[in-house]
C-alpha cells in the first residue's frame, strides 16, 4: 500500500511539473510574439496641435502617389497621402498592394503626412527604397516630383 501511494505521489509531481513547464512555455511564447509585433509596428510618434484663436489650425499637408512605373499597378494610378500614413508592399495587408512585384518587400515602405509635409520611410525591405534614384535609410521629407522606386514599381509624389 504505502509503495503505491508513492507512487502515485511521484506521477503527481510529474504531472505538475509538466504543466509548470507548458505554462511557462506559453508565457514565453506570448511575450515573444507582442515584442515580434512592436517591432514591426512601432508605436508612431503623435503630435497634438495647439488650438489657434481666430485661425485655422494647422492641417497636415498631404500629396498623392502618382504610379509612374509598375509591373503590376496601372500607369498613372493615383493614391492620396493626406491624413493617415499609406504603406505600400506585397503582402496584402498594405494600402496600397503590388503582390506581383518581385523586388518588393512584404512591408516595403510607408508615406506619411505630417505638418511639414509628406515623409517616406523604408521599414526594413530587403531591396531597400530609392528616392530620385538614392537608397534612403531613415525618414526622408518628399518634395513634389520625387520619383519613389520600391521593387520595379516607381511612384511620383505630387502634392
Amino acid at each position: 500500500m504505502i509503495l503505491a501511494s508513492t507512487r502515485l505521489e511521484e506521477v503527481l509531481l510529474a504531472l505538475k511539473i509538466a504543466f509548470l513547464v507548458l505554462l511557462y512555455a506559453l508565457i514565453w511564447r506570448i511575450i515573444r510574439t507582442v515584442s515580434r509585433d512592436m517591432r514591426v509596428h512601432p508605436a508612431q510618434e503623435s503630435f497634438i496641435m495647439s488650438p489657434v484663436v481666430g485661425h485655422a489650425a494647422a492641417v497636415p499637408s498631404g500629396g498623392r502617389l502618382v504610379v509612374q512605373e509598375s509591373p503590376v499597378l496601372d500607369e498613372g494610378d493615383e493614391y492620396p497621402v493626406d491624413s493617415a500614413p499609406l504603406t505600400v508592399g506585397r503582402g496584402g495587408q498594405n494600402d496600397v498592394a503590388i503582390d506581383g512585384d518581385e523586388f518588393a518587400s512584404a512591408r516595403h515602405v510607408r508615406f506619411e503626412p505630417r505638418r511639414d509635409g509628406v515623409w517616406v520611410q523604408d521599414l526594413g525591405s530587403t531591396n531597400g527604397t530609392y528616392v530620385n534614384g538614392i537608397r534612403i535609410d531613415g525618414a526622408r521629407r518628399l518634395a513634389p516630383g520625387d520619383v519613389v522606386r520600391v521593387g520595379e514599381t516607381d511612384l511620383r509624389f505630387e502634392e
